[in-house]
C-alpha cells in the first residue's frame, strides 16, 4: 500500500506531510519516532480512519475510495491501541467481531467463521478465557484478544499501533512470531512501536519526525539506524548483542 501527496490538519495544525510513501508488499514495516512524530496519524490515515486533508491512500494499487467498505475491511485490518467500547462482550464474541466483513448481514457465523476464531485465539494464547468480558481482563489479556481479532479477519495488510502495548517479554517474542509467520504466508504488516530493538527486526525501517518521514529502508541497513538515531537526538545508541539490536541510553 501506498500513498501521494498525503496531509493530515487537526485544529488546525498540519501534523502529516508525506509527498509519497510506498509500503513494501509481503514485508514487515515498523513505523518509529519520537512522541508526537506523526505515527499514530500515519497508521490511521492509511487505515481510511482520519481523513486527509490532500491526497490520497492506495490499498493494493488501488484507491482507497474506489474500495468498498466490505472489501476493505476484507483486505485491511486494524488494531488500534487504547480501544474501549466492547468491555462487556465476551472475549470470543470481540474476535468473532472480526468476521463480519465475511458473513452476511443479519447472517449467523458459520463453521469456517468459528474456526478462524478459534485459530487466532489459540495463536494468541487467548482461548482460555473467551467466556470472559473483556472488561475484566488485564491490560495484556486484553491486548492479546484484539490482536486475535485483527487475525481472524485473514486480511492481506494488517496494521498494528503499538501491538505490544502490556505485553510481557515472552508474549511480545510470540508476537515476534506471529508476524513473521504471516509475512512469510504472503501477508504485509505495518506496525507503529515504541519498543526500538523490536522495531530494529523488522523488514523495513520508516522513521518518522515533525510529520514527515525523515527515513525508509531495510532496517538492517546502517543508514536506518543513523536515522533513527538522528531523530532521537542521539540520546540512544544501538549495539548488535548476540546477533540482536539493543537500544541503549546514550
Amino acid at each position: 500500500m501506498g500513498a501521494r501527496d498525503l496531509q493530515v490538519v487537526l485544529h488546525g495544525r498540519r501534523i502529516l506531510d508525506v509527498p509519497a510513501l510506498a509500503i513494501p508488499a509481503g514485508r514487515w514495516t515498523a513505523v518509529v519516532g519520537p512522541n508526537g512524530a506523526g505515527k499514530t496519524t500515519l497508521l490511521k490515515a492509511l487505515a481510511h480512519l482520519l481523513p486527509a486533508a490532500r491526497g490520497r491512500v492506495q490499498l493494493m494499487g488501488r484507491d482507497m475510495e474506489d474500495w468498498s467498505g466490505r472489501s476493505r475491511a476484507r483486505t485491511l485490518a486494524w488494531l488500534g491501541q487504547n480501544e474501549g467500547g466492547t468491555d462487556d462482550l465476551l472475549a470470543h464474541d470481540v474476535v468473532m467481531l472480526g468476521r463480519l466483513p465475511h458473513q452476511a448481514w443479519l447472517g449467523a457465523p458459520s463453521a469456517l467463521d468459528r474456526a478462524a476464531v478459534e485459530n487466532a485465539m489459540r495463536q494468541t494464547q487467548s482461548w482460555d478465557w473467551r467466556e470472559r468480558p473483556l472488561g475484566q481482563l488485564s491490560g495484556g489479556e486484553r491486548q492479546r484478544v484484539l490482536l486475535a481479532r485483527a487475525l481472524a479477519v485473514h486480511a492481506d495488510v494488517l496494521l498494528m499501533d503499538e501491538p505490544l502495548a502490556n505485553l510481557d517479554a515472552p508474549h511480545q517474542a510470540d508476537w515476534l512470531l506471529t508476524v513473521r509467520a504471516l509475512v512469510d504466508a504472503g501477508h504485509t504488516v505495518v506496525s507503529v512501536l515504541h519498543e526500538l530493538g523490536m522495531a530494529l527486526q523488522a523488514d523495513e525501517l520508516l522513521v518518522l519526525a515533525q510529520g514527515r518521514v525523515v527515513h525508509q529502508g531495510r532496517a538492517a541497513d546502517a543508514a536506518c539506524r543513523a536515522a533513527l538515531a538522528s531523530v532521537f537526538d542521539h540520546r540512544i545508541a544501538i549495539h548488535q548483542v548476540a546477533g540482536q539490536w539493543v537500544v541503549l541510553p546514550q
